[in-house]
């Protein structure tokens, strides 16, 4: 399971690097490999470390400069803004099952990384275990729907706290790559 989890990371690396792009300004910088078609500067093109939380929680007019705020800085410059989207997708939200009250927990979405762990269970949310990574198999979509709209013990709200997408449209693979294979 370490292995998979070490190339799950790398994974997550490599789709980050190729999230990036440049913006073509010959002699700006050294290419990959010193590769001359790929020489400029590279910027950071998209974020998203929790997915759909980018989509839903900053305005479409902030989506830019979120993009390309650094994480530790994304809490002070947006958490009160995922505060309000929060609380006018859900007036009535108290606390969360992991106890978070609204500024806690949007604080907590605004700094929008992936954490990992790297010598337990890897998992977005198993019951027991809370973004400590994310499992290809992860339910990623209704675990922050329920966090969202399920209340401290996820009974609230129960047609807001689902997606009905319960696996994936194909069976991932046992061995590396470990996704699915293409339609």
């Amino acid at each position: 399971m370490k292995i998979s989890n070490k190339i799950l990371g790398l994974a997550l690396v490599a789709g980050t690097l190729m999230s990036c792009q440049t913006d073509e300004m010959p002699g700006d910088g050294m290419g990959v490999d010193n590769n001359p078609n790929l020489a400029g500067t590279y910027m950071q093109e998209d974020q998203m470390g929790r997915p759909a939380i980018n989509t839903v929680f900053v305005s479409s007019g902030s989506k830019d400069e979120f993009n390309v705020t650094t994480p530790s800085e994304q809490n002070a410059a947006f958490q009160p803004m995922f505060e309000s989207t929060l609380l006018a997708l859900n007036p009535g939200y108290t606390t969360n099952a992991l106890g978070m009250d609204a500024s806690t927990f949007t604080g907590a979405l605004a700094t929008d990384v992936l954490n990992v762990s790297l010598d337990g269970t890897t998992t977005f949310y198993d019951g027991t275990n809370v973004l400590t990574g994310r499992a290809l198999a992860d339910d990623v979509i209704t675990v922050e729907l329920l966090l969202i709209f399920g209340g401290p013990d996820f009974s609230e709200n129960p047609d807001f706290s689902d997606d009905h997408v319960d696996s994936n449209d194909k069976e991932f693979l046992t061995s590396f790559p470990y996704l699915a294979s293409p339609h």
